[in-house]
């Protein structure tokens, strides 16, 4: 539970709410500060958490008069939250913000709709109603029309519609009133709120709150550090588009990745690499739903690319040109711009994205629980992408952390490549094609074979390491996913050596870097958490286990009071940097918590 005796200055406490249409993001204050429609990476219409010192518009917030204080906890297992504001003389408001998700109709009522819930709790609250949204990008207020019981407001060229039982007046001129009873918000579609506003809204909740506690149950989750799971893969789930099966990297664009460093990115799209990861960590826990969906989205992706190069990353709608613009009306976050619309990274030659289609494919073979199992035709089309892998294992690259200005041939790609062309092996089998698992085969070993004579480094009595890529001998944290993606044993001494290696690097203190080399933007000034994360994961492969405990322990310390962890964090001051919530770094709780995890048959 979060308490705020104060204004905080922007910052990423903050509490993720969505139905996987919609998404947004709640301050300490109960303010909604992010949110986009019609979707993740559509316009920001709040968007005051990118605006500076400007709390006055693109925000939608409660605000009590004389509050001194304020409580936000989620409803257990949902990610409906409470937020409890307290002034000075006692009085309190209650906030109840969710996004509708349930079945209706035999399908899935997911609209584009915030809804909120403010009831007086204690004495006598006054309240105003500040709902100020922006409109593309930032560049103006929205226009508002309005009715009896309702408000238009033009965000561009779609309108969203208030339905509310609050005094009309009242919100329109930003008028302070007192709040007797229960008070409701539903802002969604520019039609009309069919049935009883107040019975439907409490339905609503009522059926959304069910919803995900039902999905919850179905969940195979370790036996320790039970609710920091759950919540993570709550909001894995958010950041996924059900309508296509993308999951986004994280819900927000150009929090910056240190400050005043402008390295701020648009993370609003779907990357090939953080997907897989992110499948990974839900299918551990059972959560087959998005590991379904997703696989319907790759099966467009291949389709689209015709046997052609896979980019590293799509919108959400499948879209493969993402141009990267700034919006000059949004000063940034606490200031610092610019604020990105796109990501030029689509442009980019990135070879690890072949395994990472592979890889979470292979289940859809093999896994009789899914509904669509995969079939011959669908290995015809894999086979494309295992040839892409086959024929760009040795070539440059930009590397998984995207360099905009160099290319070498990196060794986590050609990995990944020889990933694809291993697991191609294992389908191959399982679907009685034994002459073309022997081509693979012979692929995979070939791959292998060029790795262990391009990667690796010789460096006398301290036994060399794989380098970062074939041309140099610097060294990089992804190297520590040999082991997961079955490259290499994890007591091989190869690998072991490596660890050291990267540990005497790459580590600062309680964190990792992804590299120390500099790189476009100079030296890195912050650590990535996915790579604390995989340091944790490779003590425990190394028999450290109290070590990656304490450490796994002090990375949870790290989280906001809602569970979340950005990109980012600066190992001087541990403040949380980066684009937020980060799907990278949610999967890192979830993976450690499985692995260093008591087991249930030992709990006595």
């Amino acid at each position: 539970m979060n308490h705020t005796p104060s204004l905080p200055q922007t910052n990423l406490e903050l509490w993720p709410i969505g139905n996987c249409q919609v998404s947004g993001l709640i301050d300490q204050r109960g303010g909604l500060v992010w949110g986009c429609v019609p979707r993740v990476d559509g316009d920001p219409v709040f968007c005051s958490l990118l605006n500076g010192e400007n709390d006055q518009a693109g925000v939608w917030r409660f605000e009590l008069e004389g509050q001194v204080s304020s409580t936000q906890e989620y409803i257990r297992n949902t990610p409906n939250l409470v937020t409890t504001l307290t002034a000075e003389d006692g009085s309190a408001v209650e906030i109840l913000d969710f996004c509708p998700r349930y079945e209706r109709s035999g399908r899935m009522y997911r609209p584009v709709a915030y809804v909120r819930i403010v009831r007086p709790v204690a004495g006598n609250p006054r309240i105003r109603v500040k709902l100020k949204p922006l409109k593309n990008y930032g560049a103006g207020l929205a226009e508002t029309t309005n009715g009896t019981n309702h408000i238009r407001y033009l965000v561009g060229p779609q309108a969203l519609r208030l339905s509310t039982d609050a005094p009309i007046g009242y919100v329109l001129e930003g008028r302070s009133f007192r709040i007797e009873g229960d008070t409701h918000f539903f802002l969604g579609p520019d039609e009309p709120f069919v049935g009883n506003l107040r019975e439907e809204v409490r339905g609503m909740e009522q059926r959304t709150r069910k919803y995900w506690q039902q999905w919850v149950r179905g969940l195979h989750i370790p036996f320790e550090w039970q609710e920091e799971v759950i919540r993570c893969a709550i909001t894995l789930k958010l950041c996924q588009h059900e309508e296509t099966g993308a999951i986004v990297a994280a819900l927000t664009t150009s929090i910056p990745e240190a400050a005043h460093s402008e390295r701020n990115w648009d993370y609003r799209y779907c990357w090939i690499r953080d997907s897989y990861y992110t499948v990974q960590a839900l299918n551990r826990l059972g959560a087959l739903d998005v590991l379904e969906k997703y696989l319907g989205y790759l099966r467009n992706i291949v389709d689209s690319a015709k046997g052609g190069q896979i980019q590293p990353l799509y919108s959400v709608m499948g879209e493969s040109e993402l141009d990267e613009t700034t919006a000059a009306h949004l000063a940034g976050y606490r200031g610092m711009g610019p604020v990105r619309r796109g990501n030029a990274a689509y442009k980019q030659i990135q070879h690890d994205c072949y395994g990472q289609i592979v890889l979470p494919t292979a289940q859809g073979f093999i896994d009789k629980r899914l509904l669509r199992m995969a079939d011959e035709r669908d290995f015809e089309s894999l086979e494309q992408v295992g040839e892409m892998a086959w024929a760009m294992h040795d070539q440059p690259d930009a590397g998984l952390w995207e360099f905009r200005t160099r290319q070498e041939v990196h060794t986590y790609s050609a990995v990944m490549c020889w990933a694809a062309c291993d697991r191609l092996t294992t389908i191959a089998s399982s679907i009685g094609k034994e002459d073309r698992a022997k081509l693979w085969q012979e692929r995979a070993d070939a791959i292998r074979a060029k790795i262990e004579a391009e990667a690796w480094v010789e460096n006398g009595a301290e036994g060399g390491h794989y380098g970062a890529s074939f041309e140099s001998d610097y060294l990089d944290a992804s190297l520590l996913q040999m082991v997961e993606l079955r490259f290499i044993a994890p007591d091989n001494p190869r690998f072991l050596s490596t660890f050291a290696a990267i540990e005497k690097e790459l580590r600062r203190g309680d964190h990792m870097l992804r590299y120390a080399a500099e790189d476009d933007f100079g030296a890195p000034e912050t650590a990535f958490n996915v790579c604390t994360f995989w340091l944790i994961e490779a003590l425990h492969l190394a028999g450290r286990d109290d070590e990656a405990r304490k450490l796994f322990e002090t990375m949870l310390s790290h989280t906001t009071q809602s569970g979340m962890l950005s990109e980012d964090l600066d190992y001087e001051t541990d403040e949380l940097w980066g684009n937020f919530p980060q799907t990278y770094s949610l999967v890192g709780v979830i993976n450690c918590a499985g692995l260093l995890s008591k087991l249930w048959s030992d709990v006595r």
